[in-house]
């Protein structure tokens, strides 16, 4: 099998051929920007994401999300997001964080107003972003390599107010600096199965009972649902209005909520 963008043909096992998820993770590893070019179905007039170069280098994208305004009315949020994959795969804008970015847009400021809101694996910050035009009180967090790019988008939005960018390493210790959030926010973090550990591990150290985790991602990774069990429980988000039009695209958004007596690491 040839793949697009490569410059040489990769072989993929047979019996990955007859697992559709199996394949999809196996082409998102030869070919991980895959999903800026090319729909999952040419004919669909579903874009998730604007149109991107193909080597994503220091580029600007503008972003419009609409959110509910009185009387019925409607505004938009709009976003200008620095783009670049020279960090890595968290310098783009992927699907998920469009899907979910979009979702808090139409639940409007009462959703986020005063809340103290932790994005993780941020990337380029977009999801972080809307929340803090919404008037959350935003953490956005992720590696060092991309702590840079999301200084440039909260300085270009004018939110140095209300988000704040800052390190965090799944699996190390959280920073004492960094609030316990009244929300999490996550998109386009189940990708690199060696990470969901410490993954399950940071969700757990950042949130109890009460805590509001909001995860969307494409197609579902089993492994790491095996892991979150043990920690969480989920649901479907029902009240988004956009759901059937990124489930075509094998998006979900889920509603994660702490189990209760779980310590990391026991089988519950």
């Amino acid at each position: 099998m040839m793949v697009v963008g490569s410059t040489q043909p990769s072989i993929i096992d047979p019996f990955i051929l007859a697992d559709e998820i199996a394949l999809d993770e196996a082409l998102d590893v030869l070919d991980p920007l895959r999903h800026l070019r090319n729909q999952d179905d040419p004919s669909d007039d579903i874009l998730l994401v604007p149109t991107q170069p193909r080597s994503v280098q220091n580029q600007c994208i503008n972003l419009t999300f609409p959110k509910p305004a009185p009387q019925g009315s409607s505004t938009a949020i709009q976003i200008t997001l620095r783009v670049d994959a020279s960090p890595g795969c968290g310098g783009i804008a992927w699907p998920a964080g469009e899907v979910l970015s979009n979702y808090i847009a139409l639940r409007g400021e009462q959703y986020c107003h005063g809340k103290t809101i932790l994005e993780l694996g941020s990337g380029t910050g977009l999801v972080g972003l809307v929340a803090g035009a919404l008037g959350g009180h935003v953490w956005i967090t992720d590696q060092a390599p991309l702590l840079g790019i999301m200084k440039d988008n909260v300085n270009v939005n004018n939110l140095q107010s209300l988000v704040t960018v800052a390190e965090l390493n799944w699996g190390e210790n959280v920073p004492s600096d960094i609030p316990r959030p009244d929300m999490i926010l996550a998109a386009d973090c189940v990708y690199y199965e060696p990470a969901f550990p410490l993954l399950v591990k940071t969700l757990s150290e950042l949130s109890g009972e009460k805590t509001e985790i909001l995860f969307c991602y494409k197609k579902r990774r089993k492994r790491f649902f095996t892991l979150l069990k043990k920690q969480f429980n989920w649901r479907e988000v029902n009240d988004d209005p956009n759901q059937e039009s990124y489930a075509r695209a094998a998006i979900s958004l889920l509603l994660l909520t702490r189990r209760e007596l779980a310590v990391y690491g026991d089988k519950v």
